[in-house]
């Protein structure tokens, strides 16, 4: 059953939505090429384990950086959904406290696959992810909160269907009770059956009542700029420029939402916002409005040892909300995602790596070197 106790005032974000658990063998020493080779047995070292998707990779990095958050999401009763809430209640007791139990339904899962010098593949279950729907939000423990962060639309099917009606009507009702709107977005299978998703009708009906949107630029262009994303064999970074991100984002915040932004994974993080009015909706956030209207900015990755970059996104996330609930101005707020998403890579799993808000903020203050790469026009 779910919890209908309020929460204290002191809850600052809630994170809902897609909740898997990874299964990531150590694949340091398995390359690309040999993966495709069939018949052949290839040794892999020991298999990592950890909580995955947006509500606990966002949700344990917001923890780790001290913010009070609550997690919102659904499983299945058999052993992965147990191990998950476990997993999560080892964290901090809270974590696991809104996690809700679906009967006779599987776990979903994730296995991740990061073999030698490439980025990660994922072979992926939906479970209980399939049936998640606005009934799943508690909205009167939403509105005690600052922040409602929703994480991974894409594989969450009954939110996206009818052009994402129930996206939108979710993000109305948060709006509808003052809470600050967010939402990450995944890589979608460009094959499958989410690629042939009017994205363009959904994000439309949907931004008027979504107040932060910061998606990966593959997943945009993917979902908004098919011709380019094929023209360019997905290799977006390699022609991406400032003008090309100016005009997308443009595309975005002319459909209604206030702060938006393209992880570009080595190459950084750009950012886009709108007029000051449209920062009225933001107010839970205290920000200083005439620092954040009307910006575009642009901020480097920093230099690290990547040992893995599954939740990479979902930190950096993390770290620019983190960044907002401190009042920090918008290039300081671009800094701490790309400062999280660099702590994140350098463990496997998708959480371990992020450290203390203090731990980060000393790295920052040290003079962390950020890497070469540029994104061309800034």
């Amino acid at each position: 059953m779910r919890s209908t106790n309020i929460m204290p005032d002191s809850v600052e974000v809630i994170v809902s939505g897609h909740l898997c658990m990874d299964l990531i063998p150590a694949m340091s020493r398995v390359t690309l090429q040999q993966m495709a080779t069939p018949g052949r047995l290839w040794e892999t070292g020991p298999m990592g384990i950890s909580t995955g998707g947006a509500v606990s990779n966002t949700g344990i990095a917001l923890h780790r950086l001290g913010v009070n958050v609550r997690l919102m999401a659904t499983v299945g009763d058999d052993l992965l959904g147990q191990a998950i809430i476990a997993y999560l209640n080892s964290q901090d007791s809270t974590l696991g406290q809104y996690i809700t139990v679906q009967a006779g339904q599987p776990t979903s899962y994730s296995v991740v696959l990061s073999p030698e010098q490439s980025d990660r593949t994922f072979l992926h279950c939906t479970g209980t992810n399939a049936t998640f729907g606005i009934d799943n939000i508690n909205f009167d423990l939403v509105a005690g909160a600052k922040i409602f962060h929703l994480g991974y639309p894409p594989l969450l099917p009954r939110l996206i269907a009818n052009d994402g009606a129930e996206l939108q009507q979710l993000c109305q009702r948060v709006k509808a009770v003052g809470v600050v709107t967010s939402i990450d977005t995944v890589m979608i299978d460009p094959q499958g059956s989410t690629s042939r998703v009017n994205w363009r009708a959904v994000w439309q009906n949907t931004l008027p009542y979504l107040d932060i949107f910061l998606p990966s630029i593959e997943e945009l262009v993917l979902m908004l700029r098919r011709a380019d994303y094929d023209a360019w064999n997905g290799n977006v970074l390699r022609h991406l420029t400032a003008a090309y991100a100016h005009d997308l984002a443009g595309e975005l915040l002319d459909m209604g939402a206030a702060i938006v932004g393209f992880k570009l994974g080595q190459m950084g993080l750009y950012m886009r916002t709108a007029d000051a009015s449209r920062f009225d909706s933001l107010r839970k956030l205290d920000l200083d409005t005439a620092a954040w209207a009307n910006v575009e900015l642009w901020t480097p990755a920093y230099q690290v040892e990547v040992a893995g970059t599954t939740g990479a996104g979902d930190a950096a996330y993390a770290g620019f909300l983190a960044a907002l609930l401190h009042h920090l101005p918008p290039l300081d707020a671009m800094r701490w995602a790309c400062a999280v998403g660099a702590c994140n890579v350098e463990a496997v799993d998708s959480t371990s790596g992020v450290r203390s808000w203090e731990e980060t903020q000393a790295r920052l203050e040290a003079g962390w070197p950020t890497r070469p790469e540029r994104l061309p026009g800034f």
